[in-house]
């Protein structure tokens, strides 16, 4: 019975193993389903993507979309771009994911983890990295076959049931499940070596790749320290992780930056410019998730290009939520730098006005929201604010 399952393991084995040895096949134009597996994750993909097209989640802005589309091409080249269709989901977490069929899924909350079109070209690259290797048909293939070896061996333990058997396919179990994980984590690897290797080719600075998961650990250790947690150990390999450790990653991806590249245009200015719409929206999302930390690690690294009054209205939005004394002194000078910086940001003063009432400046709080009421008469909370000012209540 041992033999029969170490014969499963090893059909098991045999295959997977080969799959991590093998190249992304050149660039052969727009790239055709094959065979029943192919045609059957492409359909499903296709239908997928009608539901994507009509969901309310989707950011239907051409331009911020069509920005997107160009540093992707900036990145990876033209002629592997054309056939790409970008979706922009707005949700406030870091990720990105391109399907075998070409569209590919970006989530509003990336916008705030990278500074500068070369780190947002380097996501992309990954995530274009995956679809030119066709990992999504690998990790398929993968799993029914790591699921067949387990129902077979789940039925030849079964036919000589003992302690010793049952030991044994459990040993299988993990073997399959560490497998299929530690496959996960090649091929994370290999889309991070695409992903620089279009950028060494592009005009974009390569070592944004290693910087911007420099700023991830940052994000995370600012967001474990607020909480009080300890601080996170970015090089340990859980045994369930699809995904190398952050420091490892932030380490080749150093490395295999072009040693000429450091000099290039990182896109900075361009990408703060397409973005400056969107930033109050995203950056008010942020906030909402209740994690100060990193919240406002996210907005000081934005800011290492230059504070603007979004950024300063941002921060102060996130103390006055917080909502300490020392909080609403903080963020009144938030919302003042604001005001230095753009006169007329109706917003600042609401929150000005807000923070100096809650600070016992009561008379100073009440100029700042009688100013946000001239600048927004017709705001949404305009009835609640005017009862927080006296001459408004005494007519």
């Amino acid at each position: 019975m041992r033999a029969l399952l170490a014969i499963a393991a090893t059909l098991w084995a045999a295959p997977h193993a080969a799959a991590q040895q093998m190249l992304p096949p050149p660039y052969q134009g727009v790239y055709q389903p094959q065979g029943v597996d192919e045609i059957g994750l492409w359909r499903e993909d296709d239908e997928a993507e009608k539901e994507l097209a009509a969901s309310p989640l989707v950011i239907r802005d051409e331009a911020l979309t069509a920005y997107v589309k160009h540093v992707l091409c900036e990145t990876v080249g033209d002629d592997r771009c054309n056939s790409v269709r970008v979706y922009i989901i707005r949700e406030p977490t870091f990720n990105a994911s391109m399907s075998p069929n070409g569209t590919m899924r970006v989530l509003s909350g990336l916008f705030l983890r990278v500074r500068n079109e070369a780190e947002l070209g380097a996501v992309l690259g990954h995530e274009f990295g995956h679809f030119e290797s066709r990992h999504t048909l690998q990790a398929f293939r993968s799993r029914r076959t790591g699921s067949d070896v387990l129902a077979w061996g789940a039925l030849l333990a079964g036919m000589a049931p003992g302690y010793r058997t049952m030991r044994t396919y459990q040993d299988l179990q993990l073997s399959v499940y560490g497998s299929l994980f530690r496959h996960s984590r090649d091929q994370e690897r290999e889309a991070d070596r695409l992903g620089v290797a279009y950028l060494n080719r592009s005009a974009l600075r390569p070592q944004a790749a290693g910087d911007m998961w420099q700023h991830v650990m940052a994000e995370a250790e600012s967001s474990a320290s607020v909480r009080g947690l300890k601080k996170p150990n970015f090089n340990a390999i859980a045994f369930t992780a699809s995904h190398p450790p952050n420091g490892e990653r932030a380490a080749y991806l150093t490395e295999l930056a072009a040693s000429d590249g450091d000099a290039r245009d990182d896109g900075a200015a361009r990408y703060r410019e397409a973005l400056a719409t969107w930033m109050p929206v995203f950056l008010d999302d942020q906030i909402k998730l209740n994690d100060f930390g990193a919240s406002d690690y996210l907005i000081q690294n934005l800011a290492q290009n230059g504070w603007t009054d979004t950024l300063w209205l941002a921060r102060g939005n996130l103390y006055r939520t917080r909502g300490t004394q020392r909080d609403f002194i903080a963020a009144a000078q938030f919302y003042q730098n604001a005001l230095a910086l753009n006169p007329a940001l109706g917003e600042a003063y609401r929150g000005l006005g807000l923070s100096l009432i809650k600070t016992a400046r009561r008379t100073e709080g009440q100029a700042a929201l009688k100013h946000y009421l001239q600048l927004s008469p017709d705001a949404s909370d305009a009835a609640m604010i005017r009862l927080m000012l006296p001459e408004e209540n005494s007519q």
